[in-house]
């Protein structure tokens, strides 16, 4: 019987897939690399894996699933799952699961994180006193400062991470409300939230609004100039979803203009953002007077602990290995038209 081989294309950890050989067993052999274009890897390679566990660095298109000879599952190792052509993959018969059951506390905990920047003025302090230890020492000098007991967080989209940052924000003393037309009613009830119908209730109450939906085509660029508007002028916005889901030359303009007070954001549309990209050129600048006074921004780290990445590598991993050898699916994301030995678990 010849061993299975698993291919990741785009690993985001340093050393020799350690954690990943350890789950897989060792009748599994690895191919890692680290590109960001299939082009860059060998034919050979994406022709004779198993099993493809990938990340986010690698866009999964239509012309690499078709070079995917033997690929029976491919597994993203995270939970957006976006950069991958599920179509074309369903059509291969290949599924696609992702790794849902990892970073929700963190994602959860960063983006409180961001509202406590905005809100209790740390940045602000922070770049204050870098810039002079004795004029920088005044406790007024953070724009954004404002209570948090009895103000509103408006979560936009109730599933886990949404969940456990309302959670988190109830903590605090805040009101919450969530959007979210995918989830069944009652889920406000269970998590202790009130429900919005419309978003542009929410928008309208909200004095955080809290992005934790899919990047979708119904939500891309789904906060755009017109829904900004809709904010109230104090509010911020926080993002530690998926870039694309707000139109980012409308965010900097809103800041800018004052229809919104700030925004903390984790993920933009293009990662890294291009030189000439205009969040990139805000804070190349850095004169621009937005930057680390009402717009923070943090380098898609929302996920990112030293645990977290653990479990998405484990996780990832059990779910491909679980197919390969038992031929139940867990967590799958696409319709395949046909996978040999196929099951739900």
């Amino acid at each position: 019987m010849s061993r299975l081989r698993l291919l990741t294309p785009d690993a985001q950890y340093p050393d020799d897939a350690l954690i990943e050989r350890a789950t897989a067993g060792e009748d599994v052999e690895w191919d890692i690399h680290r590109e960001r274009s299939f082009d860059r890897l060998p034919d050979a390679v994406l022709r004779g894996c198993d099993a493809m566990v990938v990340w986010h660095e690698m866009p999964v298109t239509r012309e690499m699933i078709a070079r995917l000879e033997r690929c029976r599952i491919i597994v993203r190792a995270g939970v957006g799952f976006d950069h991958i052509d599920l179509d074309a993959a369903a059509a291969a018969g290949i599924p696609v699961c992702n790794t849902p059951d990892y970073g929700t506390s963190e994602v959860a905990d960063h983006a409180i994180a961001l509202m406590l920047t905005l809100r209790r003025g740390i940045g602000s302090y922070h770049r204050n006193l870098m810039a002079s230890p004795q004029e920088g020492f005044d406790h007024a000098r953070a724009p954004l400062l404002a209570r948090l007991r009895g103000k509103t967080f408006g979560v936009v989209g109730l599933g886990r991470i949404g969940i456990a940052a309302a959670l988190r924000a109830k903590a605090f003393g805040m009101r919450v409300l969530a959007y979210d037309p995918l989830v069944s009613r009652g889920t406000e009830i269970a998590a202790g939230v009130d429900r919005c119908d419309r978003l542009e209730e929410l928008l309208a109450q909200a004095d955080v609004v809290s992005l934790h939906c899919p990047l979708t085509p119904q939500t891309l660029k789904m906060i755009n100039a017109e829904r900004l508007a809709q904010m109230q002028p104090h509010a911020v916005l926080i993002n530690t979803a998926r870039g694309a889901i707000i139109d980012m030359d409308a965010l900097l303009d809103a800041l800018r203009k004052g229809t919104i007070a700030g925004a903390g954001i984790d993920v933009l549309p293009v990662e890294p953002p291009s030189p000439a990209d205009a969040i990139a050129l805000a804070y190349a600048n850095g004169a621009d007077p937005i930057v680390g006074e009402r717009l923070f921004v943090t380098p898609h780290a929302a996920w990112s602990s030293p645990e977290s990445v653990a479990d998405a590598r484990r996780l990832s991993v059990e779910t491909a290995m679980q197919f390969l050898r038992e031929g139940r699916l867990r967590n799958l994301v696409n319709s395949p038209v046909a996978t040999p030995l196929s099951g739900v678990a």
